[in-house]
């Protein structure tokens, strides 16, 4: 991957908020369209990033939607944490000796009690889930809140995994993952799909009801 820091800004802003178009890159960093097109073009020719057509809010008019842009296995790959392999032979480790499991369940109990912290489960659901969304983005996730279909939900993307290979490896790593959400949230959440799973990014969605009751 090339070295330019602006390039490196373009492709993280793409990983954390794809698809998203040229002309939305170009105003968030106020760059020219010309010098936008060069870094996709390097991006692209790079294998970092690919071509995602996508209707709806960035529609072009009534005709085709406009091209946007979403990070591919390698741009993800670009951005992984310097452990994730050391953390891979762990699980590794662990699954041979029959303590995966136990493992996995306590890493969504400690998941919970790192971001509970962050977020006030008397305020109302959305300013729950932006304050989750950023307190996973401090650990590395590249979160962002979007509204769902209809205005009934919201949705939490995770642009990043920085341990993706352990959750491929893994499915019940993001089923650990979902469960701390919902018991942080206060609601039942459910995850519409994985950068584990080949997604372009891990897609949570959360009504925009009162909190779940015990009992």
């Amino acid at each position: 991957m090339a070295t330019d820091t602006t390039r490196e800004r373009v492709l993280g802003l793409i990983v954390s908020a794809g698809p998203i178009t040229a002309a939305t890159i170009a105003e968030k960093f106020e760059l020219t369209p010309a010098a936008v097109r060069r870094h996709l073009s390097a991006l692209t020719d790079d294998g970092l990033i690919a071509d995602h057509e996508v209707a709806g809010p960035i529609e072009r008019g009534r005709g085709r939607p406009a091209k946007a842009f979403v990070a591919t296995p390698e741009g993800q790959r670009a951005l992984k944490s310097a452990y994730s392999d050391v953390a891979q032979d762990a699980m590794e480790f662990l699954k041979a000796r029959g303590e995966l499991a136990a493992f996995v369940a306590e890493h969504g109990v400690r998941l919970e009690n790192k971001i509970t912290g962050a977020v006030d489960k008397t305020a109302p659901v959305a300013a729950r889930v932006g304050a989750l969304s950023d307190a996973l983005a401090a650990m590395g996730y590249a979160t962002s809140v979007r509204p769902g279909p209809g205005g009934y939900t919201l949705q939490l993307c995770q642009g990043h995994c920085p341990v993706q290979e352990i959750a491929q490896a893994t499915p019940e790593w993001c089923e650990e993952e979902t469960k701390a959400f919902s018991r942080v949230l206060g609601v039942h959440v459910q995850r519409l799909s994985t950068l584990a799973q080949g997604a372009h990014v891990c897609t949570t969605t959360i009504p925009l009801t009162p909190a779940l009751k015990e009992g």
